[in-house]
This record gives C-alpha cells, sequence and structure tokens, in this order.
C-alpha cells in the first residue's frame, strides 16, 4: 500500500497466467482504497525456457494482452540464478556472467532508460489483461 509503483514478474508458466488477472484486482482495490498513486511499472517475463513450447506461447499471450507494459528484457531459466541464493549473494555477485545476470542487468538498464525518458511503462490502464 505504500509503495509507488509494483514491478510485476511473471514466470513463462501456465499458472503465472491465470494470476496475472487475480493480481490486477488486487492491485485496483488498493488504488480505490489506500493509494491512488499506485501504479504498474512493468510486467518482467522470467523462468523463460527457450525448448518449451509452453514458454514461447506464454510470452506472445502476454505481449499481445499487455504489450505497453511489458519489459523487452526476458530472464531465461538458469542454474546459477538457483544456485545464488543458497550462497547468500545475488546472482551480480555470485556469476556476473551467467545468463540470468546478463538478463537482470539488461533490465535494470531498460527501467532506468524508461524513468529517465520519461517513458513509464504505465501508459497502459490497469485493468488490462482482468
Amino acid at each position: 500500500m505504500a509503495a509507488d509503483s509494483v514491478l510485476v514478474p511473471i514466470q513463462c508458466e501456465y499458472y503465472a497466467l491465470e494470476g496475472v488477472g487475480s493480481l490486477l484486482r488486487t492491485i485496483r482495490r488498493v488504488q480505490s482504497v489506500f493509494n491512488q498513486s499506485l501504479h504498474i511499472e512493468g510486467f518482467v517475463l522470467t523462468m523463460f525456457d527457450p525448448r518449451n513450447n509452453l514458454s514461447h506461447q506464454v510470452v506472445e499471450d502476454v505481449q499481445r494482452n499487455l504489450a505497453p507494459q511489458v519489459f523487452q528484457t526476458i530472464v531465461p531459466r538458469n542454474v546459477r540464478l538457483s544456485e545464488s541464493p543458497s550462497f547468500g549473494k545475488p546472482v551480480v555477485l555470485y556469476d556476473i556472467t551467467s545468463r540470468g545476470a546478463i538478463s537482470y542487468l539488461s533490465l535494470s538498464k531498460e527501467i532506468m532508460d524508461a524513468e529517465g525518458d520519461g517513458k513509464s511503462k504505465e501508459a497502459c490502464c490497469v485493468g488490462a489483461g482482468s
């Protein structure tokens, strides 16, 4: 309720899509009762497996339905991302050369560039996709 914006990660899995509608309804409730200035910063596709047809379908569906708010960076499924918490380190300290770390660095740059250009992903209404 105290946040200015929400960054929504979406796993490239079927049930993650099911949860997006519920999350959007929750955000609308928070906006209407507690925080009218809350907005969605954007949606980040995560745990993408290029060998899995479902991952590709989820990406297409999310981009089709939430296009203005979906970040271009797609975070892949990556062993180093899974390992880093068990070593008590963020992935950029655990293995900055891993595909996962590179993706999150790319996402960070994309977010900062959008903020610097004044091109927030919030252009689309919060009710999209519900």
